[in-house]
């Protein structure tokens, strides 16, 4: 559901196509105006001042004359279909200064300014795991991407990842296998499942409560450029980025050591050095990635990550209310009262599945209600 009033999307979405989709040029006008609004008020002379490239500062002056009957319908007439895109049911535009805007993504140092959701956008406020690879892996390569998506999303964490073919495709099935969650971010407009073979994948993901993420306009088309790009999203809504096989010229390595540089954990599956869809796990574990073999290993790593997550979260709070719990997280936390418990008690203790008691531990856990301590979890004042 958007929060923000039609008119407000109306600037965002008209200073995103004059600026032709560029992130650096918006983070530069919203930091010396404020908001797109202010930014579209401001002179063409004023935008080349600020670095703004003379092409773009050019649209600006052109649209404010009207004299370019192209550039007048797609400001009016195209800004209208995709305001109608946000404000469809399900769907979200979602900006940087937005309270919902995920904290981690917020922390990268080119952020985007907007992203357009569809689906259940309420899965951003969970924590997410990354698993990318290869567009050509190995009949095992597939099956470890689905049994460790599979394994991580039945502990309550999302599976992100960037709906390519092959092993991106294999960890939206295996979350999807063991009715988890799962968030896929598109080199596309949102309204554009790519490559087509995953259109059946990109309807399953809607239809069964999962999440559509783009910072393109909808309809746009795959472009090259623009796979890289989406490859700091899926990074940087992440804890960690899990790659599982890839040449040593994949794109995969590139959202890998964005995670680096974003703080974030990066892990790898060794093999063999024969296999070239092994020699790129392999280089990122020389160069520093933690090798895996079980999806113990990575939640071993969590904990910071999800220490990091929870002070965002009270840092929030100050500024909304905290969302009504769902039944299952409220008994949890009505059984943690004031003692520390183990998961294994909770499960004991309210009769529920075990991945239904870790996925209401993360959500409270982020919601900075309890905190993970040595032995367990205890409620948090």
């Amino acid at each position: 559901m958007n929060t923000l009033s039609s008119v407000v999307i109306i600037d965002w979405l008209r200073l995103w196509r004059l600026l032709q989709q560029s992130s650096l040029s918006a983070a530069v006008l919203l930091d010396a105006f404020g908001n797109p609004a202010d930014a579209l008020s401001a002179t063409p002379a004023q935008w080349r001042e600020l670095g703004i490239a003379p092409a773009r500062a050019q649209r600006l002056s052109r649209w404010r004359a009207g004299n370019d009957p192209e550039l007048a319908r797609e400001m009016d007439e195209t800004v209208a279909a995709d305001l109608a895109w946000c404000e469809a049911p399900g769907h979200r535009l979602l900006v940087l200064d937005d309270a919902d805007y995920p904290p981690l993504l917020r922390e990268i140092a080119d952020p985007p300014p907007l992203l357009f959701l569809s689906g259940d956008d309420s899965l951003l406020a969970l924590p997410q795991v990354a698993i990318v690879g290869t567009r050509h892996p190995s009949l095992a390569g597939k099956a470890d991407a689905q049994a460790f998506a599979a394994e991580l999303a039945s502990t309550g964490l999302v599976i992100t990842s960037g709906m390519a073919r092959g092993i991106d495709a294999s960890a939206h099935v295996g979350a999807l296998g063991v009715a988890g969650k799962t968030i896929a971010v598109l080199g596309t407009g949102a309204d554009r499942p790519y490559p087509r073979e995953n259109g059946r994948l990109y309807a399953g993901m809607l239809a069964r409560g999962s999440l559509i993420i783009s910072e393109f306009l909808p309809g746009t088309p795959p472009l090259p450029m623009h796979f890289p790009r989406r490859n700091r999203i899926i990074s940087g809504l992440s804890l960690g980025v899990l790659v599982v096989e890839a040449a040593p010229e994949s794109g995969s390595l590139i959202t890998a050591r964005l995670a680096a540089e974003q703080g974030r954990s990066v892990w790898a599956l060794p093999g063999s050095r024969h296999h070239i869809q092994a020699q790129g796990c392999l280089l990122l574990i020389r160069e520093g990635a933690t090798a895996v073999t079980s999806t113990g290993h990575i939640l071993d790593d969590l904990p910071p990550m999800m220490g990091f997550l929870r002070e965002q979260s009270v840092i929030s709070q100050a500024k909304a209310p905290l969302p009504a719990l769902e039944g299952n997280v409220l008994r949890v936390l009505e059984a943690l009262a004031c003692e520390r418990r183990h998961a294994d008690w909770l499960i004991a203790a309210t009769g529920q599945a075990p991945a239904s008691v870790l996925h209401a531990l993360s959500v409270l856990e982020l919601a900075g209600l309890i905190a993970a301590v040595p032995g367990g979890y205890e409620r948090l004042g």
